[in-house]
């Protein structure tokens, strides 16, 4: 089912029909707050209303045609890290690197990726970076780690299921990186990523379990990016019996997705931040999304039969 999900995200027929079909927007509806900026920041100024709860917000988007469509894509990043300071809202953009011209260069998408970094170091935030499929892995972390030179106000996502996750993770560690860890979800060969999710579950909890270790320097961070509450129970159980500071990592969970656990760890006062996603351009992230976990189908069958 994971494969044909995948397959789908990829299928542009399958896109134009799904799109229109009000039954499929529905569901989308449960995962998103809307398709524009201003309807994200009403959702972020909701969230933020819970006390203990941050924010991420991404426009979605990826591979497009033009430089001016990436400079388009910038101005608007610059706008929301604008309006975010504005309203006291404490979230941070995560933005995809082909969405800002990384098929069209790397020189320009690393100004226009440089662009916003400063601004959300001007404005008291961060930006992280998003991780796509395995090809843009080494130009992905290239662009990072020439950022992190620049500023700590950046950070990066790494993908669990990718065999080869570990060995960048031994060259990220030591400069005190910013990492959101995800389990990952792209189509990609058994011989580039595990295909046992109880292999990608181990090699996740193995990779977070690093970021506790407390001679790693300072500013070293870790995202815990899924909605496996038995993965986090089992990370949150590793980082209390080692005392790890909790300024130090937070949970990260997808608008909509896995409330009970959201709120339990709000409870328990874990970190926690919540991702919002908005943009007309949906489709495909959503086919990720549910690909990731068979739950999610599950979700939203019954969502859609409550009405």
């Amino acid at each position: 089912m994971r494969r044909l999900i995948l397959a789908g995200a990829e299928s542009a027929w399958l896109r134009q029909r799904a799109m229109r079909a009000p039954f499929v927007r529905h569901a989308v509806s449960r995962f998103m707050p809307g398709e524009t900026m201003e309807e994200a920041l009403e959702a972020a100024r909701e969230i933020g209303a819970r006390q203990g709860i941050g924010m991420l917000l991404t426009h979605l988007g990826e591979n497009l045609a033009s430089l001016s469509e990436a400079e388009a894509v910038t101005a608007h990043y610059l706008d929301l890290i604008d309006r975010v300071q504005a309203a006291g809202l404490d979230a941070q953009p995560s933005v995809k690197l082909t969405q800002l011209g990384l098929d069209l260069g790397s020189a320009e998408c690393f100004r226009n990726v440089l662009a916003l970094v400063e601004r959300a170091e001007s404005a008291g935030s961060m930006v992280w970076i998003d991780m796509e499929s395995s090809p843009y892995v080494d130009p992905t972390l290239d662009i990072f780690r020439r950022l992190r030179e620049r500023s700590p106000r950046v950070g990066v996502c790494l993908q669990a299921y990718l065999r080869r996750t570990a060995s960048d993770l031994d060259a990220l560690l030591p400069i005190g990186a910013a990492v959101r860890l995800v389990k990952g979800a792209y189509r990609e060969p058994p011989s580039v990523a595990f295909p046992r999710k109880a292999d990608v579950d181990e090699q996740y909890y193995q990779l977070a379990r690093r970021f506790f270790d407390p001679a790693l320097p300072p500013e070293t961070f870790l995202g815990i990016g899924t909605h496996d509450e038995r993965l986090v129970e089992r990370i949150r159980t590793t980082a209390a019996a080692g005392g790890a500071d909790r300024s130090r990592y937070e949970h990260e969970m997808l608008y909509g997705i896995q409330r009970p656990l959201q709120e339990k760890l709000v409870r328990a006062r874990v970190p926690l931040r919540v991702l919002i996603s908005y943009g007309e351009f949906w489709f495909p992230w959503f086919m990720r999304r549910l690909a990731e976990r068979p739950a999610n189908v599950v979700f939203v069958a019954r969502s859609l039969l409550r009405g």
